[in-house]
């Protein structure tokens, strides 16, 4: 199957590279970050817990979600904005620590590839785990600071207060059980603090290039 599995943490240009790099190759992409956040507003707006793991292990599994070019939906309803609200930036770490969530987002994942035959797919554990057969894998990072910066271009906010929240989702993400964030098993290192889109999108051609 022809994935293109990028992985990193919040800021390191996941999502701005992937999409476009989908779109050079003419090919779908798959933000599965938004999945995550899609069932953590669920659980928000339903007023459950996200430590309560079964309740929120089914209401992944009865959600209908649809994540594409067209937004995010939920049931039917857009709610592309909201799932980047703070809140819940907030309580998405809960959620993708959920065993339940991430088994049943995963089939989902691997099924949305199997109907395209393959595509770009961006996440935490994509190459490590849902897709450890891709044609190449991408591991993309940035420093602290930088991170921060895109955020606050993104959102707005306080640099340092976005530093330090960063970090504690970085810790969160790396120190859960299931599917922790980590540099998968064959997948290349790109540093993107000092280097525009399209010098990201060469680096990344050239190497897609050499993998065939």
């Amino acid at each position: 199957m022809n994935v293109i599995a990028i992985d990193g943490p919040a800021g390191s240009g996941k999502s701005t590279i992937a999409r476009a790099l989908a779109a050079r190759l003419g090919v779908e992409y798959l933000d599965t970050g938004a999945m995550y956040r899609a069932v953590a507003l669920a659980a928000m707006e339903r007023g459950i817990a996200g430590t309560d793991t079964a309740a929120v292990g089914s209401l992944a599994r009865e959600l209908a979600l649809d994540v594409g070019e067209h937004g995010v939906l939920v049931d039917g309803i857009d709610v592309t904005a909201e799932i980047r609200s703070p809140e819940v930036t907030a309580a998405v770490s809960a959620i993708a620590a959920n065993s339940e969530v991430r088994a049943e987002l995963r089939a989902r994942q691997r099924e949305w590839a199997v109907q395209r035959g393959g595509g770009v797919i961006e996440g935490r554990d994509i190459g490590s785990v849902v897709f450890p057969a891709a044609i190449l894998k991408l591991y993309l990072t940035a420093t602290p600071r930088i991170r921060a910066q895109r955020r606050v271009a993104e959102s707005g906010g306080d640099v340092e207060t976005i530093e330090r929240a960063i970090a504690v989702r970085d810790a969160k993400d790396s120190t859960r059980t299931d599917g922790p964030l980590r540099e998968a098993d064959g997948s290349i290192v790109v540093d993107t603090s000092g280097l525009a889109i399209d010098e990201v999108l060469t680096t990344i051609e050239a190497l897609l290039n050499g993998a065939k």
